[in-house]
């Protein structure tokens, strides 16, 4: 079949306006705005429906066209980007809220759905309730964050993401329609036990393992009022036991550690940023009391918030790449791994000299998941998007820092090629044969993402 044959099949299933092959539109999506190299794509298709999502799956699945879904775009790390041409299959046009449990506390929705869509609609309807905000601008998609294991609000408390996720309703390779969780057996997208769960089939594969149309992500009470109590960190090995000190309390809602070299008043410290809530200002001023007693007797120092920094750090959803882009050449990549709490000190200090050998500024964050049982570290480097030789220091810079993570026992998080092969050869055997067996049954003729988790 030709290219013009399989564009006619496309447009006739999603209409003219939402399936191309023109170099302009190809242009957009053969990049993203990390430092991957641009990758070529042969079409671009928008499905309104899981019925439209089927049949497209269904043509690359007969004609072997690979075929890469794609949220909001913003992984940094390539991951949307086709590694053998094909299809990029994007789901902007999926953006249907179906349904807010007030009662159980979920938001089933369609893939395409923004965080910063949700956050309006609860705002000016369920005022009471909040969803988990990614990291991330509020163009991001809440199915693609959570589906990478993504991390943001509320993850101190209740963990990364991916384990707010009750069901999904996932497009497989066949073209098949399957629900995994709760709704495989209830009209009730509540949880995802106690049948086998198969919602980790589909977290952290990139697309290998079929196409999320629907997902219900759970949601939770929202305070009144929220404030910030700042630390200065200056020894870094204090930090584990002052972090497994504040969570061993109820107090911190959530909590990072950032260490950068601008603004000034950062340099030389690492900043504890802990997050508090209260129905009052008298609890608040409670707890920041509480607070300023434990950072004294774990030495830390209370550090009271330039006023211009109180709206960027308090800011919901968080665009944190405001605080990275220290080139003002639009390039902004990091590496972000899960790491043990115990680990943290030392890679502060090996992902600044990676920073520092490189001629980027450090800038780093450790935020705490589930009370500290995981951190998100994430080193971040910056660079000139106009210049070249700049763009290689930085995939210089995370190469060395995704070897890095995986040298302390780490695991580097949604990652680029490169770092998917470091990952690769570290598994157990057995794990890779199992991968490599689940994906040759779910998907015989290749066509999810491939060059992504290839054992």
């Amino acid at each position: 079949m030709s290219k013009i044959e399989v564009l006619s099949k496309l447009e006739d299933i999603v209409g003219k306006d939402f399936a191309s092959n023109n170099r302009e539109e190809l242009f957009i999506y053969s990049q993203d705005p990390g430092v991957s190299h641009p990758r070529q794509v042969d079409y671009v298709v928008m499905p309104e429906t899981v019925q439209e999502v089927q049949q497209i799956v269904r043509i690359a699945n007969e004609k072997k066209i690979p075929i890469v879904p794609m949220g909001g775009g913003l992984t940094l790390s390539g991951l949307v980007i086709p590694v053998k041409g094909g299809i990029v299959l994007d789901t902007k046009r999926m953006d249907k809220i179906i349904e807010i449990n007030e009662t159980s506390r979920y938001a089933l929705i369609e893939a395409g759905v923004t965080s910063g869509q949700l956050i309006s609609h609860l705002r000016e309807k369920y005022p009471d309730l909040q969803p988990p905000y990614p990291d991330a601008p509020p163009s991001v998609t809440l199915a693609g964050n959570a589906l990478i294991h993504g991390s943001g609000y509320l993850s101190q408390k209740y963990g990364d993401h991916a384990s707010m996720i009750n069901g999904l309703e996932v497009v497989l390779p066949n073209g098949e329609v399957c629900k995994v969780g709760s709704c495989a057996l209830s009209k009730y997208w509540f949880t995802r036990g106690p049948i086998p769960d198969l919602i980790g089939l589909f977290t952290s594969a990139f697309g290998t393992m079929g196409i999320v149309t629907k997902i219900s992500i759970k949601l939770f009470p929202k305070p009144k009022l929220r404030n910030i109590v700042i630390g200065l960190i200056k020894n870094l090995d204090t930090i584990p036991g002052l972090v497994l000190n504040l969570t061993a309390t109820d107090i911190p809602e959530d909590l990072m550690v950032a260490l950068a070299e601008k603004p000034d008043f950062m340099k030389g410290y690492a900043i504890l940023l802990l997050y508090i809530t209260g129905d009052s200002q008298d609890e608040l001023d409670s707890k920041t009391k509480i607070l300023k007693k434990m950072y004294r007797k774990n030495k830390a120092t209370f550090m009271k918030l330039p006023p211009r920094y109180y709206d960027i750090f308090l800011e919901q959803p968080q665009f944190a790449a405001k605080a990275a882009d220290f080139r003002k050449g639009g390039g902004f990549e990091y590496v972000g791994s899960f790491l043990p709490l115990e680990k943290i000190p030392a890679a502060i200090e090996k992902a600044r000299d990676i920073s520092l050998k490189y001629g980027i500024v450090p800038t780093q964050v450790s935020r705490i998941i589930g009370r500290g049982h995981n951190v998100m570290f994430a080193a971040s480097y910056s660079f000139n998007r106009a210049d070249l030789d700049d763009m290689e220091r930085a995939r210089k810079a995370l190469h060395e820092t995704n070897e890095m993570v995986l040298e302390l026992g780490g695991i580097p998080w949604k990652s680029e090629l490169a770092g998917q092969k470091l990952i690769i050869e570290k598994m157990d055997p057995n794990y890779k044969i199992l991968l490599r067996t689940i994906r040759k049954v779910l998907d015989p003729n290749g066509i999810m993402n491939p060059g992504n988790w290839e054992v």
